[in-house]
Formats: structure tokens, sequence, C-alpha cells
């Protein structure tokens, strides 16, 4: 039977990387595979199947269409202010609400302008918003003519962005008070201003403890080990089992007892889960609260919960502990929206953060005062939210800063729909997409998971060697173990059939597990790489009868 190529002590040296550095590796064994492989007349070669990414294939066409005939719409404003060879002038408020209704009635045949115009009646109706004000921003806003006013989100965008939190992540029963939101470049850059504000304000230092609930994304592990941060970093593990072999992906309580440390000074987690994909359960969330009211009061969490809307009435943990969560959110799963980059932060405005810097000693104050005394003459004032706004840009380029005012219309027009029954039926389909891939990953791979209402579904994590125990017994995992490296099947599988998966260990789980993304190949792919899985795991298991022969 075939095994790769590689020693294990080379294994061992490349298991070493992120797992989305060694998903480069594997992409490399995977086309070197196709191109030493003939083709066949009349058959098209067998392509790589990456399904290491989370990047989705499919793409929210409307709201799209909406945000190309918003721009005609803002190009001929433009144009009625001022037009000379490709010159135009900047959209003016004064009579858009109803310039608006005028262009629209004469391009009925503008692809993606009924819902355009929905999107407008909702907002109108939902907000009670003046219209000239409200088409206004949204045709300056995607003509990009002006800076960010104001820098942490558009007043408008933030109402209807604040919405479809609701809706989407509080399960439309929202925490009391006021969630004020910082429109970021993605999730990506929302973790990256939520670290360095947390260190810049005295919140966070380095070598400081901090937990994280595992399995997570790569980077969260990754950044706290970073020579500016080298946080002393607790893991929480997802450790129990449904059954023999069957992981539940669940956090036992002893573990997230761990969080009653007082010297726990945050918590990341990504909620649904990556790469389990399942929603923290009410029990979690409950002992979280408990031990937050009790034991860790000043406990800081931050949860990324991009994989919200892929739950049946998901509620983010920070309708439980509104004061003290940050909560990040991207609109790039959802909507196949990764390379538009639309994240945003919310934190209510009575939260822990601005109580413990209130609270700093005065050498703090003191050194804060100087940092952001040149953008407001009452610094000690400044809110967290819009110290992350200035942190963004070195503080000194606040008057620049900003999500681009594109980005923010789409949001809203993402948003918008999301609101509407159209959004709705979209969601129930991106929704059935990943659990129909699942389906058949699971017919292939013929691998049990435990059933569970509130997993999400946009990736899976398959513990190999849990497997191993179930069908073969403790004698056939103890063989994988002491033979060979936990990555050693994604080599094989990358050089023998083309197949690109991520090590599980890399985000903290088990180190035999794997994760599949089922967002982003065809639905029969997904049975193609279970099967493929599958020969994989028989042939160790063949290599250890043969070895006990």
């Amino acid at each position: 039977m075939p095994k790769t190529r590689f020693t294990r002590e080379q294994i061992q040296r490349y298991a070493g990387l992120s797992p989305f550095e060694l998903k480069n590796v594997f992409i490399d064994l995977a086309e070197e595979k196709q191109a030493d492989e003939p083709g066949q007349k009349g058959k098209s070669q067998a392509q790589m199947l990456n399904a290491g990414r989370g990047n989705p294939n499919w793409v929210a066409t409307g709201p799209r269409a909406a945000f190309h005939a918003l721009g005609y719409f803002a190009l001929e404003e433009s144009g009625r202010v001022w037009t000379a060879d490709n010159l135009g002038g900047m959209p003016e408020k004064e009579g858009s609400g109803e310039r608006f209704d005028s262009f629209v009635h004469r391009h009925p045949e503008l692809p993606g302008v009924e819902l355009l115009v929905r999107c407008v009646d909702e907002a109108l109706r939902r907000f009670g918003f003046d219209k000239d004000s409200f088409l206004h921003e949204l045709s300056d806003g995607i003509v990009a003519d002006n800076y960010p006013v104001p820098d942490r989100v558009l007043p408008h965008t933030e109402r209807i962005v604040r919405e479809y939190l609701n809706e989407e992540m509080f399960a439309g029963d929202a925490p009391e008070g006021n969630l004020s939101l910082f429109a970021t470049e993605g999730g990506t850059a929302a973790m990256c201003y939520i670290f360095d504000s947390l260190m810049k304000n005295g919140l966070l230092a380095r070598g400081d403890r901090i937990a994280l609930m595992t399995p997570v994304f790569t980077p969260y592990i990754e950044i706290p080990e970073l020579d500016t941060y080298d946080f002393d970093v607790v893991y929480v593990r997802a450790s129990l089992f449904a059954e023999s072999g069957v992981r539940e992906w669940r956090y036992p309580p002893e573990e997230v007892a761990k969080l009653a440390d007082p010297s726990i000074r945050m918590v990341c987690l990504v909620n649904p889960s990556n790469p389990p994909s399942l929603a923290l359960s009410q029990r979690v969330a409950d002992q979280i609260k408990g031990i937050v009211a009790k034991d860790n009061p000043d406990l800081v969490l931050v949860t990324d919960d991009v994989y919200g809307t892929f739950v049946e009435g998901f509620r983010s943990l920070a309708a439980d502990l509104p004061h003290n969560t940050l909560l990040v959110y991207s609109y790039s799963k959802h909507y196949g929206a990764t390379g538009w980059r639309l994240g945003v932060i919310a934190l209510h405005d009575d939260n822990v953060i601005d109580r413990r810097i209130a609270e700093l000693p005065q050498e703090w104050k003191d050194r804060l005062a100087r940092r952001y005394g040149t953008i407001t003459l009452e610094p000690e004032k400044l809110r967290f939210v819009d110290r992350m706004v200035a942190d963004s840009r070195q503080v000194a380029l606040n008057h620049t800063a900003g999500l681009s005012t594109p980005q923010q219309v789409l949001m809203s027009l993402f948003s918008l729909f999301d609101l509407l029954e159209e959004g709705q039926a979209y969601k129930r389909r991106v929704r059935g997409i990943v659990r129909d891939r699942l389906d058949l990953l699971l017919e292939g791979v013929r691998m049990k998971i435990a059933e569970d209402p509130l997993r999400a579904g946009y990736y899976v994590e398959l513990d190999l060697l849990a497997e191993a125990e179930r069908t073969h017994g403790k004698d056939f995992a103890d063989y994988l173990r002491q033979n060979y490296e936990a990555v050693d099947p994604l080599f094989r599988l990358s050089e023998q059939t083309k197949v690109v998966l991520l090590n599980g260990g890399g985000f903290e789980g088990p180190e035999w597990s794997v994760r599949v993304s089922l967002a982003n190949l065809d639905d029969l792919d997904y049975l193609r790489i279970g099967h493929h899985l599958r020969k994989i795991f028989d042939d160790y298991a063949a290599e250890w009868r043969a070895a006990g022969s």
C-alpha cells in the first residue's frame, strides 16, 4: 500500500507550520500529482479538491445588483451637479429622495433596481429615516468622494447594521441599552484592532494570562504567542464525547470553570466554533455568566460570531454578557464577500472596559491623555470603541480613519436584504447547501458524528484517532500514534488523491483530527473527498494488520 514519500522527521518539521501555511505544502503536492498524471483520451483529468479554505463558492447576487443599480443613480446625482469631460460633482442632499423615485421610475429595466427600492423602503419604514438624508448617505457613500464621517461608522449604516445584528446575532432580542459599532475591514482587522487597543490602553500587558476556548481559528492561537503579547494562555478545551469514539465538541463544566480564575483577563472564542462548527450551548453560556457575576467580573470576552447566521435561533454570548463582551462579526461567509472585507465590532455603551480605563492608575491616565490629547480636549472621556478607531490609524491619522464608504454602503444593503423575506429565503438556502454537503461527505467517509441542533455545518472536524479506536479498538489507535505523525494522513491525501484538508491540531484540536470546509467546493466533491479519506484510513488499518501478522 502506498505511503507518503516524506520521512517521519520531515513531516515533524512541517507539522510546526500554521495550518494555513501547511496547506500550501499540500497544494504543491496535489499540483505535482496532477501534473504527473497523463491525460486519457476522451476523459477529463481529475482536479485537485482543496477543502482547506473557508471561502464560500456562493455569492449573494441580489444585494450586489442593488449596489450597482445604486451606483448608476449616484453617478446621475454627480452629473447633475457638474458635468465636464468625465468630471462630476459631489451629490447633493436636498431633493435626493425625490430624484431617486424619478430615477427608478425611468429605469425599471436596470438589474437590481427593484430590490434596491425594497431595501430603501424597508429602511424608511423600519427606522423612520429622513429620505433625503438616507439617499444622500447612500449616493455620496458609493461615489466615495468624502472621508467616512463619522469615522467609526456612517450614521444610517450604524442603525441598519445594529438591527441586522439584533435579528441575526441576538435572535431579535438584543440586550437593553445601546450597542456602538465600529465598521472594520473584515473580522481580520477587528481582531487586530481589539488586541492592539487593549494593550495600548493598559487593559492587557505583555505576559498577562488570557484564555482561549478551543478548537479555535488559528490566529487566535498565534497572535498571543507573538513577542508583542507573549500571553500566558489557558486553554478551555471542548473535550466531551457523545459516545465512545464520537466527539461531541462540547465543553465540560470543569474546563469552563477555568475562567473563574481572576488572573485571566480576557477569553476569546469563535461561536459557532471553527472548525467543529457548533454554537455554544446555553449551559456553557449560563456557566460563564455565573462566573462573571461571582468570580471574575472584570473578564473581557471577545466573541467572533461570523458563522452565527448558519444556526437557527443563534444567540451570541454578547446577549448574555453585554457589558463584558466585544462582539466581532463579518459578512464574508454568509454573503460570499471575503474580498469586500466587511466587518464590525459591537460594544455596549455600558461596559467593563470603559470602567476599567476610568480606574487605571494616574500614571496610566496621564500616559493615555498624552496619547489621545491631540484628538479631543477631554481624552479621559474618550470611549474604548472610539479609541480603537484612533488606534487603527496610529491616532495621528484619526481624521482619515474609518472603513471606506462604498464598503459601508454594501454592508447596509446586505443588512437590509436580510431584513426582507428574500434575504431570509437566501439564508435558508445557504444553510441547506452546507448541510447537504456534510451529508455527502459523511456518506463517503462512513464516519459517525454527534447529532446536534446547534451545528452550523460550515466546517466539520473529524478525529481520525477516535474513529480508529471506535472501529478497530485501542490497539489500532496506539499503532497510529506510535508509527506516524498526526499530519501523515494529510500528506497521503494530497500526494495520492489531490485532496487538500487542514490539520485540526493547528486549531488546538485533537492532533489526529482534520478540518474539512463545506463551503468552497461543488456538492459531489464532498462525496469524493469522503471516499478518498476513507481509503486512506483503510490503508492504515491494512498496514496495522500486516504489521501484526
